[in-house]
Order: C-alpha cells, then sequence, then structure tokens
C-alpha cells in the first residue's frame, strides 16, 4: 500500500445509533456432506428449525451440483447461488462432518466459491458465524477449530459458543430429529447466541470493520468496499487475487 506524508492522526470512535431493529435476522445455513444420510445436514436442519422458532428467516444451502472451484465457472447457478445467499444473509451457520482431522471439501468447497470482495460488496465481511461439527466417533474440536480460522479469514464475528456432537449417529431420531439430549440443548445455546449476536451487531457490521489502514488508503487515492457507508463513494474494489 503506498504512503504519502505522516500518518493521519487516531480518531475516537463514534458509536452510532444502537436502536435493535424487530425484523427477522436473515440466517443462511451450509452443511459440508453429500451422503444420503448426511448428519452435518441434520444438524444443520435442527438448527434452522430452532432458529426459525427463535424467529430467524433461515435458508439452507443444498451442495450439490456445486461444481468444483476452477476458473471460468463463477456464472454456474449454484455459484450464483450460493453468492447471492450469503450477501442475503446477515449471519451464517456452518455444519461439517470431521474427515481425516478437518472439514471435508465438500464443505470447503463452498466456502472457496464465496471470494471476499464481489466488485464493492463483501459477501461475508461483518457477518454473525456460529460453526457445529459431528463426529463418527469420541468428541473431537478439529472441525470446528478449522471453521474458526475460516471464519476469522472471511471476515465474520464467530461468536464464543460452538456445538460438537459425538457419535452423531446416535443423536438422531428416524425422521431426522435430533433427539433430547445434551447435545441439542447445546445446539439450541448457540443458536440462540447467534440470533443475539445477529441482532445486535447486523445493523453495526460498518462500523466494527471499519479499519484506520483502509481509510488511509482511500486517503491515498485506494478502493475500499462500499459495505461502509463512509467508503461507499470512494471508490468500486475488485475481486481479490485469493478468489483466482
Amino acid at each position: 500500500m503506498a504512503r504519502t506524508g505522516p500518518p493521519p492522526p487516531l480518531e475516537r470512535p463514534t458509536f452510532p445509533d444502537a436502536a435493535v431493529r424487530g425484523d427477522p435476522p436473515r440466517i443462511l445455513v451450509l452443511y459440508g456432506s453429500l451422503r444420503e444420510v448426511s448428519y452435518s445436514r441434520l444438524l444443520a436442519e435442527e438448527a434452522a428449525r430452532i432458529l426459525e422458532g427463535l424467529g430467524c428467516e433461515v435458508r439452507i444451502f443444498d451442495p450439490r451440483e456445486l461444481p468444483m472451484k476452477a476458473p471460468g465457472l463463477e456464472d454456474h447457478p449454484k455459484v450464483q447461488e450460493l453468492r447471492e445467499l450469503s450477501i442475503w444473509s446477515e449471519g451464517q451457520v456452518w455444519s461439517s462432518p470431521e474427515m481425516h482431522g478437518t472439514i471435508t471439501g465438500v464443505f470447503k468447497n463452498q466456502i472457496d466459491w464465496i471470494p471476499l470482495s464481489m466488485g464493492a460488496v463483501r459477501p461475508t465481511q461483518g457477518r454473525t458465524l456460529a460453526v457445529m461439527q459431528v463426529c463418527g466417533g469420541s468428541q473431537s474440536f478439529n472441525v470446528v477449530n478449522t471453521l474458526r480460522i475460516l471464519g476469522r479469514w472471511m471476515r465474520m464475528i464467530t461468536i464464543p459458543n460452538q456445538s460438537s456432537v459425538a457419535k452423531a449417529w446416535q443423536e438422531f431420531e428416524p425422521d431426522g430429529r435430533m433427539k433430547d439430549s445434551g447435545f441439542r440443548d447445546r445446539v439450541v445455546d448457540v443458536m440462540e447466541e447467534l440470533y443475539k449476536f445477529t441482532i445486535l451487531t447486523r445493523d453495526q457490521r460498518a462500523f466494527l470493520v471499519d479499519r484506520y489502514s483502509e481509510r488511509r488508503e482511500a486517503a491515498a487515492g485506494g478502493v475500499l468496499d462500499a459495505d461502509n457507508p463512509k467508503h461507499a463513494s470512494k471508490a468500486t474494489q475488485t475481486t481479490k487475487a485469493t478468489e483466482s
């Protein structure tokens, strides 16, 4: 980044109006398996039911037919659907199985298709995130830890709580509903926390992610994203090289 002259002075942040809207928070749910009986999908669907019970508007993305990330496929209908849902969302839930100690390729492919920026819009920046995993055996936290790294890279507000369901094959009824257990109680805890964080932060995204370094770049003639009203008139940001 080009620097000209002395650094601009620091300014104490001016907090915006913190009035809380009453309309339903918009939540996107992603899961990481293509299996016919997918416990990460069942967990995602259980989370969606809980969120709807809390008053959220929820959409679940089906990863089937989403192509592997490769150049020239940006106009594929499933890619466009995923990106539009990410922009639509005010918060997200990520649910993945553990495969060889980490997230599945199915899940990572979805994140790879969501760029850090699309023109002047950042599809994930400032949105809330809850992370969950299912395990075939004993409880593990490898996946939720990895999802937190991804969430930070995507500039999301990842809530403190999380869910890891051990021996997931034992935790669901034949109809796909989650059994009444401590695991389900934890899922409710996580969804309640996501709801609260989303309500409190969705109108403050631009304020929360406003960065000194980006303001300085803009002052030097750079470009910034229009997710922040302060910067919207500056310029239009091109898609970052990480998408290529």
